[in-house]
């Protein structure tokens, strides 16, 4: 089953034609995702990517803006009409990984590649820019086009926010849109849901300190191997017992260090890894109690403990309401057998997440696998290997320009 078979339609002759649109940018759309791709860059600072942006909307009707304190780019389209302000997003950076694919526009740089495909999420945006500024007369208010660097873990959007994106049209943005591809998922298959979408993702570090001594005796010193050890189990155990199994929460731990040689007793060890929530309740439990765990096992062996959680992005959650209008935006931009409304979020996280806690709107995945390519044998999104479909980038112009189309009909 690809989709769902009782999605509304919207009888709108403003979308009439929107995909064939979004084709008839295909060469322009490819041409930058391509661009981008041979010359990624990562973080917040990434003026080669900037530049291109800017190139590639520069004989559009736009009001363009960069950050301050990073290279983003702010575009507005005001639409022939007042009325309020809808953004789009797309992300640009890139991540430190040397790219395996063997594609003709691989990287031209050994440790750096989009290998989450934000190369084809600014293409796809920008083509969305172009094709709306060829329809402004049917906008009834601003296009805000939202090109953010340091999605990989930067907290860009919460940069962009902080200098004014959701206030760049004058008044304040009312609905916000953003698009992901998925390198498993068929493509051009839309998929979103109401509520929570994606996780939250903090990063802990648990430091156990003992007292070394020599392997032979271990009487003689205070061990804290064991006590890290006992962490692992216990924080496993923690998630079942304190926290309900309908509001799930992951707790990996990824990172083990300790010691330096075979019959040394260390001094110390090191427990690092991540949280995952869907709630901020959730999510607070958690922070609270897995220090409270370590510590207490330390202490029953000797140990001193230090545990220290780094914040990272909150949950993404949709909107119900705009996420059923994309469903039913998608079913009649690009048919009711390429929509589907996911069961369940992943466990994934998303700095999308920032503009949703302040403006409703939905964040929905774009699939993008190459044909003939099964979901088992597909390079997932982050491998060395990922290939991302470019045939899916059309569905995802289209599906900007609905969602502006549809937000500011008026």
């Amino acid at each position: 089953m690809t989709g769902p078979t009782d999605l509304p339609t919207l009888p709108d002759t403003r979308f009439d034609g929107l995909l064939d649109a979004a084709r008839e940018l295909q060469d322009r759309t490819v041409a930058l995702r391509r661009a981008l791709h041979r010359r990624p860059e990562q973080g917040l600072q990434l003026p080669r990517t900037q530049e291109a942006i800017r190139s590639a909307l520069a004989d559009l009707p736009l009001s363009v803006t960069e950050g301050r304190a990073t290279t983003s780019l702010t575009a507005v389209l005001r639409g022939a009409r007042p009325g309020p302000a809808v953004l789009l997003r797309g992300d640009m950076d890139a991540l430190p990984l040397h790219e395996d694919t063997g594609l003709e526009f691989s990287s031209e740089l050994d440790d750096t590649m989009h290998a989450c495909g934000h190369d084809t999420h600014v293409a796809m945006l920008a083509s969305a820019a172009r094709l709306l500024a060829s329809r402004v007369d049917s906008l009834a208010g601003s296009v805000v086009f939202m090109f953010q660097p340091g999605e990989e873990g930067h907290h860009g959007a919460r940069f962009m926010i902080h200098e004014g994106v959701l206030d760049a049209a004058g008044p304040r943005v009312s609905r916000a849109f953003g698009l992901h591809v998925m390198a498993n998922t068929p493509t051009g298959l839309l998929q979103v849901r109401g509520g929570a979408m994606m996780a939250s993702a903090d990063t802990f570090r648990v430091e156990v300190t003992g007292r070394g001594g020599h392997g032979s005796a271990p009487q003689e010193a205070i061990d804290p191997v064991p006590a890290a050890a006992a962490m692992v189990g216990a924080l496993q155990t923690m998630v079942t017992r304190r926290i309900g199994v309908f509001d799930p929460a992951v707790i990996s731990v990824t990172r083990i260090e300790a010691g330096t040689t075979t019959n040394i007793i260390p001094e110390t060890a090191v427990l690092e890894g991540t949280i995952r929530t869907l709630a901020e309740a959730t999510r607070a439990v958690v922070r609270t109690e897995l220090p409270r765990v370590c510590e207490s096992i330390g202490a029953a062996h000797g140990c001193r403990v230090l545990a220290d959680i780094e914040p990272g992005y909150p949950p993404t959650v949709n909107d119900s309401e705009v996420a059923a209008e994309v469903l039913a935006l998608g079913a009649t931009v690009l048919g009711e057998e390429n929509v589907q409304e996911i069961p369940h979020p992943i466990m994934g996280a998303e700095d999308f997440s920032y503009v949703l806690q302040r403006v409703p709107g939905a964040f929905a995945f774009l699939g993008a696998r190459p044909p003939g390519v099964s979901p088992s044998d597909a390079p997932a999104n982050h491998s060395n290997r990922v290939v991302f479909d470019e045939a899916a980038m059309p569905a995802g112009v289209a599906m900007h320009a609905a969602f502006a189309l549809n937000a500011l009909r008026g």
